[in-house]
């Protein structure tokens, strides 16, 4: 699946840790760039994002990025598939960045639904990397039943570690998450799940952008 987007400018936000070295850009931090930005989905690999269920845009000021899932839920018990407890989704992202600018992920907002019988969980997991960097560790959210409600969770990282993309060089930024439900000791038959998708496109995963000065070559 290949998906090019483009975008144009305003301010930023805050990022997700990765093992990449920082980069020694500029100490200040600037507005994203004015110029339109191409972000373009190289591939798209998972039990949680078959092709065509899932659709990427761009904010019109450059300063964040959504992904829409439409077939992403994992569900334990009853007469479910004894592999659909697990279901994750591989994003590799080609993100074109104007001359002179370096973006870093900030923060990840995700959203979806579940519903958890009394006894059962379900744990909702992300990671993310640039290419030829060693992935991150995965961060975790749990959710306990009894629950039948939209959730949200969001990862975040400070200011002091964002990790920055080399600047010029491209490298690919990837995301990687993933939803499990566990039955656990709720009862014979009963069935819970978790989603990570949209039908109206209201419900949708935000990664917010922050951007600097590359250092003068």
């Amino acid at each position: 699946m290949s998906v090019g987007l483009l975008l144009s400018g305003a301010a930023a936000a805050a990022l997700l840790t990765s093992a990449l070295p920082a980069q020694a850009a500029s100490p200040v931090f600037t507005d994203p760039p004015p110029d339109k930005i191409v972000i373009t989905v190289a591939t798209v690999n998972g039990s949680g994002c078959p092709q065509g269920t899932t659709a990427v845009a761009v904010s019109e000021d450059n300063t964040a990025f959504t992904v829409t899932y439409s077939n992403y839920l994992a569900q334990a018990g009853g007469n479910s598939d004894p592999t659909a407890f697990r279901k994750n989704c591989q994003l590799n992202l080609v993100v074109h960045v104007p001359q002179g600018f370096t973006y870093a992920i900030a923060s990840a907002d995700y959203r979806g639904f579940a519903a958890l019988e009394s006894g059962a969980s379900a744990t909702q997991r992300a990671s993310y990397y640039f290419q030829g960097s060693p992935a991150t560790a995965y961060r975790s959210h749990p959710f306990s039943g009894p629950l039948n409600d939209n959730w949200e969770a969001t990862d975040s990282t400070d200011w002091a570690q964002l990790v920055w993309a080399p600047c010029g060089v491209q490298r690919n930024f990837n995301i990687n998450t993933e939803l499990r439900v566990n039955a656990g000791t709720s009862a014979p038959g009963k069935v819970s799940f978790m989603t990570m998708d949209s039908t109206d496109g209201d419900i949708s995963t935000v990664y917010h952008m922050a951007w600097k000065d590359c250092p003068a070559s």
